[in-house]
């Protein structure tokens, strides 16, 4: 599953007209970019969930054909129904196995290849190291597990392994995946992993342009 259907304000004015999964890094959508790398992963089935301006991304996007993957769509209500609402609200469409879920504002060269998780395990996320933007982290990684204690701090990369236990007894509606997690967290619930390399949140304008220089260094600033 891919996560498309935030609102973008940190990156306004440029998600004012444009869904932030569709604006270009080297030419291309980011979205486009995810899709890729989850292709060449081995995913062929893939959710997307669709709020601001989430008709552009379909009418890009469409059945997913174009590029060797199958696309489903999961429409949310005006507001969206943030990370773990709208992970819940397509679990029809996700089945009963494990499934990956990403974030479409990221680029990480994360191989993406599905963990093999514990039987007690109902998720299994992929940390990184803390951005500039965000020194304190999120959890620490003790023998594989995933704590809320200890250190050090690592960031959770916005990339994750879920079984559909994890959401089963969540009420539909807009819900929040951070106190899902810290409650599974606390069970001994999470495995984790540290990805040491590549990894950007594009989270305003200024990333992604840098971001673009990086990846374009010919083409506009």
């Amino acid at each position: 599953m891919i996560l498309a259907a935030g609102r973008g304000e940190r990156m306004r004015p440029l998600t004012d007209h444009t869904p932030k999964p569709l604006l270009t890094v080297g030419g291309t959508p980011l979205i486009e970019h995810t899709i890729r790398r989850l292709r060449e992963a081995g995913y062929r089935d893939l959710v997307i969930n669709l709020g601001h301006l989430g008709e552009r991304i379909e009418a890009r996007l469409g059945d997913g054909g174009g590029l060797g993957v199958r696309i489903r769509y999961s429409r949310e209500p005006p507001g969206a129904l943030e990370t773990a609402g709208g992970i819940r609200e397509a679990l029809d469409l996700l089945g009963s196995g494990t499934f990956l879920v990403t974030n479409a504002d990221l680029w990480c060269d994360h191989p993406l290849r599905p963990p093999v998780l514990a039987p007690d395990a109902l998720a299994h996320l992929v940390l990184v190291a803390n951005p500039e933007h965000h020194p304190q982290g999120d959890f620490t990684l003790q023998e594989g597990r995933v704590s809320l204690s200890g250190g050090p701090r690592h960031t959770f990369a916005g990339i994750g392994w879920y079984r559909p236990g994890l959401f089963a007894d969540l009420p539909r509606g807009r819900r929040a995946l951070a106190p899902l997690l810290r409650d599974a967290i606390t069970a001994g619930q999470v495995t984790g992993e540290i990805h040491r390399d590549g990894w950007i949140d594009i989270g305003t304008p200024e990333r992604l342009r840098l971001l673009d220089q990086k990846r374009n260094p010919a083409g506009p600033g």
